[in-house]
């Protein structure tokens, strides 16, 4: 697997910060990002179980940009 690092939170201090990756092999994206609280947990679980493999978690908004690009990444409209 080789990810293809798009960005960190632009706030950052340089650690310990969401980051947003894709694995092109996959066809994923790989979002490094903060834990939800239980109330968050809740809400979301109004929609549907959250299965043990997959969890939920905060992105801030500014990153946008960086979720723009890794659609743009992964759809191959921006080359590397």
């Amino acid at each position: 697997m080789a990810l293809t690092f798009i960005a960190k939170d632009p706030n950052t201090d340089g650690a310990n910060c969401p980051t947003v990756w894709v694995d092109q092999d996959a066809g994923e994206f790989v979002i490094q990002g903060w834990k939800v609280d239980e109330a968050t947990t809740a809400e979301c679980l109004t929609a549907g179980p959250i299965p043990a493999s997959e969890t939920v978690l905060r992105l801030p908004v500014r990153m946008a940009a960086a979720l723009r690009e890794a659609i743009d990444v992964a759809e191959g409209t921006d080359v590397r």
